[in-house]
């Protein structure tokens, strides 16, 4: 999405900014590229900075209920202090690294309805303008490409995936909000468990991953919510069995004994937040010989979806959409 927008403060006769991003997705921890396009206005101005803001649409739980609302989880300014004259065309080139715990929007090419976007912001003659959005595509790093191809080579499917606001404690996150995957379980544990919810929690070293089961009562006991955390070195990805490790991973698992209620089970999702469908609930993720492949089995179809993510770029979240 290209745009160019008058500088609201300085109305008609101010100049105008046109970002480009570099084309296809980047991975967390990657650099991310591209160009801001200034066109002068009717006079002379002094840019005194230009900022890039990633943004994510992000969902929260209250005691009265659900919201969703536009977290902003990195600020890079990357230009700035320079007059551009009347009708001057100038572009600033950018660069800089993704968070590592950046949200992935992208599975093998396809969306899994995660809104992310980067906002650009200029400052000339003391006012501050922020622009519409760039739809910001990120791609798996290959230890989580590896560890999701892992599950839809057991079988398991892909419901939805979201971001929350909070807190996944006893890990090192470094963002207020943590991303959510939830996958469907294949017949070998659909008996054991309804869901798993998976979290990546990136760094320099490798990947935290968090699973959170929710598995399913007896006739003589009720369900509960089974968690546990595991670290993947980024080095591992070619010399793991993945589809072996996943296996283990998920039958330590389940067989977690019961904590004492006096426990607070380690990787506790915090802050009383819950576990809600995303904005990709009714898409399917199928296992093949190649992996993970997005579809969709009913309910919300994709063109919903799209719409849903795109409603995100439209200019519905002026500064105080912000959860914090």
């Amino acid at each position: 999405m290209v745009f160019k927008r008058l500088l609201g403060s300085l109305g008609v006769g101010g100049p105008s900014v046109d970002t480009v991003l570099d084309p296809g997705a980047v991975a967390p921890g990657g650099v991310l590229g591209g160009q801001v396009h200034l066109q002068g206005g009717e006079a002379d101005f002094t840019v005194e900075h230009i900022t890039l803001e990633l943004v994510a649409r992000v969902e929260a739980e209250h005691e009265d209920g659900e919201s969703e609302g536009t977290v902003a989880f990195h600020r890079q300014v990357v230009g700035g202090d320079f007059r551009l004259a009347e009708h001057e065309r100038r572009s600033v080139p950018f660069s800089f690294p993704l968070p590592w715990e950046t949200p992935i929007t992208e599975l093998y090419g396809q969306g899994l309805g995660i809104a992310l976007g980067v906002r650009t912001e200029l400052g000339v003659a003391g006012a501050r303008d922020k622009g519409d959005m760039d739809p910001l595509a990120v791609r798996p790093l290959p230890a989580q490409e590896a560890v999701l191809e892992a599950f839809g080579q057991l079988g398991f499917g892909f419901k939805s995936a979201d971001l929350e606001l909070g807190r996944v404690n006893g890990t090192g996150q470094q963002l207020p909000f943590y991303q959510e995957i939830e996958i469907t379980p294949p017949p070998k544990y659909a008996h054991r468990v309804n869901e798993i919810e998976l979290t990546f929690l990136a760094g320099p070293a490798g990947l935290e991953v968090v699973l959170e089961a929710d598995e399913r009562g007896g006739p003589f006991s009720e369900g509960r919510d089974l968690l546990a955390r595991f670290t993947v070195d980024h080095q591992d990805v070619e010399r793991v069995d993945w589809n072996a490790r996943v296996e283990e991973w998920i039958d330590g698992l389940l067989d977690r004994p019961v904590p004492h209620p006096s426990q607070d089970a380690y990787g506790d999702h915090g802050d009383g937040h819950g576990h809600r469908s995303g904005p990709g609930a009714g898409t399917a993720v199928a296992a093949g010989a190649a992996g993970l492949a997005v579809g969709v089995v009913g309910g919300m179809v994709a063109a919903e979806v799209v719409d849903e993510v795109g409603d995100f770029f439209e200019g519905d979240d002026e500064d105080g959409g912000d959860e914090g």
